[in-house]
């Protein structure tokens, strides 16, 4: 589904992503996890050619995003409050997404029920326009809009921060079971190593750009990765 070669990315002569080959399959629930500075928007910026690379291509479905932009059919994405359209309500700015992926007024309205509680009472119907709703409320206006034009390939940069405990769970809950029912190829970025390894079925951690594990999840995967980034903790708790 997509494949990425010899991809490289460098600001300022600094080299920030460096991945010689990577291969998500189609339907796979892919989990990228970094400190800051990791690569991790990058290479999400890259694989929606949003940014140019230095060196190597992006390839989605064997066709290369940068040349093509066929890609953008089946791809859904939500990076950050830049993929908003704030001047609109939320309603509008589904309506649009709606109007031009072809989805039907009754498949928009059964979107609306399937997400009710995610939403909560804090989105539909407060006549306000997207840029005047809270950090949490835009993102997950984002993640909604994101979702709309029915995806094969699924995207999402942090989608937990700044969600409250409750729709985090509801969150969860929403991917797991789209993913289990669509077949939906999901490539989701998370600092949170508990939510990151309930919704993925493989897990890649990315150091100073490049790919320094590549983990199929297992119950023993959250104490893996916990290991990992706090070594110190997890020497103590083995003696």
């Amino acid at each position: 589904m997509i494949h990425i070669d010899n991809l490289g990315k460098a600001y300022n002569a600094v080299k920030v992503l460096d991945i010689e080959q990577l291969e998500i399959p189609q339907g796979q629930s892919f989990g990228l996890v970094g400190n800051n500075g990791a690569g991790k928007t990058t290479l999400f910026r890259l694989i929606l050619d949003l940014i140019q690379a230095n060196s190597g291509q992006v390839l989605s479905k064997n066709i290369a995003v940068h040349a093509d932009s066929q890609w953008k059919n089946y791809t859904g994405s939500f990076l950050d409050e830049g993929f908003l359209i704030d001047f609109l309500k939320p309603e509008e700015y589904f309506k649009f997404i709606a109007d031009i992926n072809g989805v039907t007024k009754e498949e928009l309205q059964a979107f609306y029920n399937d997400f009710a509680d995610f939403f909560g009472d804090e989105i539909l119907n407060k006549n306000k326009y997207v840029r005047d709703f809270s950090k949490g409320n835009q993102k997950k206006i984002g993640i909604f809009g994101a979702i709309i034009s029915q995806p094969e390939v699924l995207i999402l940069d942090e989608p937990f921060a700044n969600l409250d405990p409750s729709s985090q769970i509801r969150l969860k809950m929403l991917l797991k079971d789209l993913h289990q029912k669509k077949n939906l190829t999901m490539l989701i970025s998370s600092h949170d190593l508990n939510h990151i390894a309930e919704v993925s079925e493989r897990i890649v951690i990315l150091e100073k750009g490049q790919v320094v594990k590549d983990l199929f999840t297992s119950n023993d995967t959250l104490e893996e990765l916990e290991g990992y980034f706090n070594p110190e903790a997890a020497v103590k708790a083995e003696s």
